[in-house]
């Protein structure tokens, strides 16, 4: 007995189109190729699509499409995108494009047997915009079964709808994603809606639905598959895509594709895919993130209330030094805390660091009014994301770099008593590196500053953070202010190293 082929990951699919054709052209060949991994599946061959090279003019026909099978070794493992061949050299092809008729025949693909191929002009609007071929080996389509028999028949049905104008549907008809392919499971239905053929794992996936009854001469309807999908694709004449759950713990995609004759359909194919695992994980994910966002939110709070215990602390102290020390201290761990904050809204390996400095500035700005006179900070540039591992150590040294500016660089003469008092943060992000400045119009360094000697808390603390932690570069110079500049190289997301 025939069986599905094994699934296997989805074949190369590459295409080229050239930007010279009408946009309604070039959406209905960019649909044949979203389409297409389907067909290549049904008829066990290669499928390439040429267009005239130069508009009009068949003599030079170029390659700007290509999959290959899932149910059938490919004849091309090279790329046949972009290459050009003479009319002579695919006599088929252009026969093809100039009459509008399918024509079969033969060629030789460099290096290997010659192949047998089939020339199907793609028709739009009466149009013929390009050729798609089907080639294979000579032995391929003589297999005897009734699998392959009932794949190759329902791929001639295809091959009419696309030489009539009819396939694809067009209308943003989404084929990729999670949608069934052939080797999931074939049903192929009559005009009514009534099954003729359930290929193998078609009818592996409806018994682990439930359904042990013969299909044949059955809608789903009536096997007790709550599906309509069918007979709304045979009414409407476009492709209608349902997820159907038998039991909780059993869900099954369902995209049935009417098959037309003339605009009538005559029929359908539907394909089908166990997604039962795929929306177990899913729920898995839903149930992480939740559990993730709740570990933050709760750290979050934690931390808040550290922070206002320090701060409770720090008005009982008559210590001066004392109180200063466990100010610095609540506000390293507000800023700490800002990160857990973003964190518990929107999980994820990346961190968008331009809200997290807004409010580190809006606590800078609230603290310059204890130091003397409010202060403008400005932001320019864009922060973009940062992984979340770099997110905290560099909201800190953030935070330590505006509190510093804000507490120390108005305390002497500078351009800030001519311009007001100022205080900037730039950001240069790459996706590689950040670059982030930061500078006031205050009245400078000390002379004798040496960023690499000094026993300052707040700049050691910001200098190890930035050289240990973020493996990064910081430099610092006085010129009508102080700048700082820190480069924090950013590790890549993962899955993309």
């Amino acid at each position: 007995m025939s069986t599905d082929p094994t699934p296997t990951p989805p074949p190369t699919a590459a295409e080229t189109l050239p930007d010279r054709l009408e946009p309604e052209d070039l959406a209905h060949l960019r649909g044949l190729i979203a389409a297409w991994g389907a067909l290549a599946d049904l008829c066990f061959a290669d499928l390439l699509l040429f267009v005239p090279e130069h508009p009009g003019d068949p003599a030079m026909l170029l390659v700007v499409g290509q999959i290959r099978p899932t149910t059938n070794p490919t004849l091309y493992r090279e790329d046949m995108v972009g290459r050009v061949f003479r009319d002579d050299e695919r006599p088929t092809v252009a026969t093809a494009l100039r009459t509008g008729m399918v024509v079969e025949g033969q060629a030789q693909p460099a290096g290997g047997e010659r192949a047998r191929v089939q020339a199907i002009p793609v028709r739009r609007a009466g149009r013929v915009l390009g050729v798609m071929t089907r080639e294979s080996a000579p032995t391929v389509g003589r297999r005897q079964g009734e699998l392959e028999r009932v794949y190759v028949e329902t791929f001639d049905r295809f091959v009419r709808m696309i030489v009539n104008g009819e396939f694809p549907f067009g209308g943003g008809d989404d084929w990729g994603g999670e949608a069934p392919r052939v080797g999931d499971g074939v049903l192929l239905a009559d005009d009514g809606g009534r099954i003729v053929y359930g290929s193998p794992n078609a009818v592996s996936a409806l018994h682990r639905m439930g359904v042990t009854s013969n299909i044949e001469g059955a809608k789903l309807a009536e096997l007790g598959v709550d599906s309509h999908s069918v007979g709304r694709a045979l009414k409407a004449r476009v492709p209608v895509t349902e997820e159907v759950e038998r039991r909780p713990d059993m869900s099954v995609l369902v995209r049935a594709i009417p098959l037309l004759e003339e605009g009538v359909a005559t029929g359908a194919i539907v394909l089908v895919r166990d997604v039962t695992d795929l929306r177990r994980r899913d729920r898995l994910l839903v149930s992480k993130d939740a559990t993730i966002r709740e570990v933050h939110h709760r750290v979050k709070n934690n931390l808040q209330t550290i922070s206002s215990l320090l701060r409770l602390q720090a008005r009982r102290l008559g210590s001066e030094e004392g109180r200063v020390a466990l100010e610095e201290a609540e506000r390293r761990i507000r800023a700490i805390a800002l990160v857990h904050e973003t964190l518990s809204r929107d999980p994820g390996d990346q961190v968008a660091l331009s809200e997290i400095v807004r409010s580190l500035t809006h606590m800078a700005e609230d603290a310059a009014v204890s130091y003397g006179g409010a202060v403008r900070i400005e932001l320019a540039g864009d922060a973009g994301e940062v992984p979340n591992g770099v997110a905290t150590p560099l909201a800190v040294v953030i935070a330590e770099l505006l509190q510093n500016a804000v507490e120390h660089a108005f305390t002497g003469p500078g351009p800030w008593e001519r311009d007001g008092r100022h205080v900037g943060i730039r950001f240069e992000n790459d996706g590689q590196e950040m670059t982030v400045t930061v500078w006031d119009n205050g009245a400078g360094l000390p002379p004798d500053f040496d960023l690499g000697t000094t026993t300052s808390l707040g700049m050691s603390l910001v200098r190890d953070l930035v050289t240990g932690q973020l493996s990064g570069q910081i430099r610092a110079e006085a010129e009508e202010g102080t700048q700082v500049w820190l480069h924090i190289p950013l590790p890549e997301p993962e899955g993309l190293a």
